[in-house]
Order: C-alpha cells, then structure tokens, then sequence
C-alpha cells in the first residue's frame, strides 16, 4: 500500500519511534495521522491528531478505535523496557508481567479492534514493531526480550490469517535505538527517524519483514548457523 493518502494509527506516538513514524508518515503524505497517547497535550505539530489511548486497557481501545474508523494503517509502537540485574531475581517474575501487559497483550488487543476496521477500509497494512531481542536475549533484557519474542510469534500468525482480508502484516526488527529508553547507555543507536522511514517503505514495497540495522541482519542471518549470535555473542552488542 501507499502511505500518500492513507490514514494512519501509532500508538505509543507522544515521543520517540512513535512521534517519528507520525512525522515520517507525514512526509510521506498521509492524509490524517492519529496518535495514540496515554495523556494527549499541545504539540507543536498540528497536523498530528491526538488520541487518549492505554493498550492495557480495554475501554480505551474501543474508544480509540470507534473514534478512528477511517484508519488504513496500524502502527504497533508501544513498549517498554526494564533492566534485570540477573535473571535469578525475584523481581524478574514482576518485570515479565509489566512488560507483557503493554509489549504484547497490548499489540494483540489493539490489532483486534482495529483488524476489522482495515477489513472494512480496503485491507490496508499493520506495522509491529519488534526487535532483535526477539533472537537474542541479553540477561539485563530478558523480559523485555521474552516479550519481543512472543510478538514475533503473534505477528507471523497474524500475517497467516490476515491475508483473507488484505491487510498486509510487515514485522520490524531493529536493536537499539537513540531514545529516552536507552538514554545514559554508551552503545551503537540508530536515530528513531531511520527506523520509521524504513519501516514505511517496508509497508510500500509489501515487505514481510524489515530489518533495519546492520546488527539485527547479522543476529538474523545467524540463527539457522552453529554460531549463531545467541550462543557466542559479542562484548557489545
């Protein structure tokens, strides 16, 4: 699909990758752009519309939805991230719990109230965005990683079923990101604009998949190899 004329939905769109794919969808001519946010304020950007959303909660997704019903394209974006100072640690349980709730119930009950909607808007596309982390685990990330993992899996059933309405279903892999979640951390980051705008082109040119890093390729293009990048990883990474 073309994102010039569509109508797209991000949720987690108040700051980082989600203001980014808001802008960048802009750009790109969408027609209208929701932002889905816990608590909507002035923005110094007009043209992006904001909407009360909390994907832990359900009241809020309907209303989100039945206020957007002329959406074409879903932007999975929401997420956080906690630091486990070992996976032994009781507080691990608790961080699990707290991750999932938004990284992946949240993604699957946003795609549900707004998969028909699609169906109904010509098919469309989704956009869920996920991580490396989805192959490979670093122990101060394993909720989160966990957590990236299970969407990887929901997104390729999702891809499967979606087919008979049109709507296609493209997966976004990327590693870290020069955002507030990595804020204070010393490691190689992409500029949250980059991964937007390859994600959109993704959706353009009907890409299942979009790998947008030089790292997340290696990890992937190792997984089937006896070395692949979760047994030896590198220092850094």
């Amino acid at each position: 699909m073309r994102i010039k004329d569509s109508v797209v939905f991000v949720t987690g769109a108040n700051r980082g990758l989600g203001l980014a794919f808001a802008t960048e969808a802009l750009r790109l001519g969408a027609k209208k752009v929701y932002a889905g946010v816990r608590t909507p304020a002035d923005t110094d950007t007009p043209d992006i519309i904001q909407i009360k959303l909390d994907v832990t909660d359900s009241a809020s997704i309907a209303a989100a939805a039945k206020r957007c019903e002329d959406t074409t394209l879903l932007i999975n974006n929401a997420g956080i991230a906690r630091l486990t100072n070992s996976v032994l640690d009781p507080q691990m349980i608790t961080d699990v719990r707290e991750i999932f709730e938004i990284n992946f119930y949240g993604m699957i009950a946003v795609t549900q109230a707004f998969a028909p909607i699609l169906a109904t808007n010509g098919g469309g596309a989704i956009v869920n965005v996920l991580s490396d982390s989805a192959w490979f685990s670093r122990p101060l990330l394993a909720a989160y990683s966990a957590s990236k993992s299970a969407a990887w899996s929901f997104t390729n059933a999702l891809r499967i079923e979606l087919k008979g309405q049109k709507t296609a279903v493209v997966g976004v892999h990327v590693s870290f990101m020069d955002t507030g979640m990595t804020h204070g951390f010393e490691m190689k980051k992409i500029h949250p604009n980059e991964v937007a705008e390859a994600a959109l082109i993704g959706v353009e040119t009907n890409s299942d998949e979009v790998l947008v890093d030089d790292f997340t390729k290696q990890v992937k293009n190792s997984l089937s190899s006896k070395d692949a990048v979760y047994f030896n990883p590198p220092e850094i990474a």
